[in-house]
């Protein structure tokens, strides 16, 4: 079945972007090896699924930045929001209060996403306000390009706001996190997961 044509808009649009962003150490190779892999297509994957939370979503992405690489971007996830399959996640200690209800995980590319492989991972975070991630780590690398204001935590390092555009690259199993202010977080990643092989 051939990729869905949102789905193969947003990609395109996310390759330019972060091509042009993902500048931090380790992050252009990266985002080469997982766009090198996306070139293949892979499944189909799992039906579109919304959460109350999600009604952020609209929010985040009604501004259209002035960047033409951000707002090719954002508009093709306007086009692809009704096939996005949303999840929540269990919070810790180190989540702020509600956050399962405040918060989700929209996977495009990976398990149980929109196309289902197991060698790439990309997929947005979105948080409603005043929402605390909890501290997380993985063994996958990972380049994160934030679509919102919000504040991001590596390690024990200080919080940093990369703002709308800004990139970071995540090393494999570093410490890390996210919270919003006043606004909604809105966040793209991408994870290459050398380790298991396509089926």
């Amino acid at each position: 079945m051939p990729r869905l044509p949102e789905l193969q808009a947003t990609l395109d649009a996310a390759k330019a972007a972060l091509h042009a962003r993902a500048t931090q150490e380790g992050s252009p190779a990266s985002i080469a090896r997982i766009f090198e892999a996306v070139s293949t297509e892979a499944g189909p994957g799992a039906a579109p699924h919304r959460l109350p939370v999600c009604d952020w979503l609209d929010v985040a992405l009604k501004e259209t930045p002035d960047a033409p690489d951000l707002a090719r971007l954002v508009e093709s996830l306007r086009a692809l929001a009704p096939h996005m399959v949303w999840r929540a996640r269990t919070g810790d200690a180190t989540a702020s209060a509600g956050f399962p209800e405040n918060h989700a995980n929209a996977m495009l590319l990976g398990p149980g996403g929109i196309e289902h492989r197991q060698d790439v991972l990309i997929g947005l975070s979105l948080m409603a306000p005043h929402t605390r991630y909890p501290d997380h780590r993985h063994s996958p690398e990972e380049t994160y390009l934030v679509l919102s204001p919000g504040a991001f935590r590596q390690g024990q390092g200080d919080w940093f706001e990369p703002g709308i555009g800004g990139s970071f690259y995540n090393t494999p199993d570093i410490l890390h996190a996210m919270r919003s202010g006043d606004a909604p977080l809105l966040a793209l990643w991408a994870l290459w997961v050398p380790e298991i092989k396509q089926n």
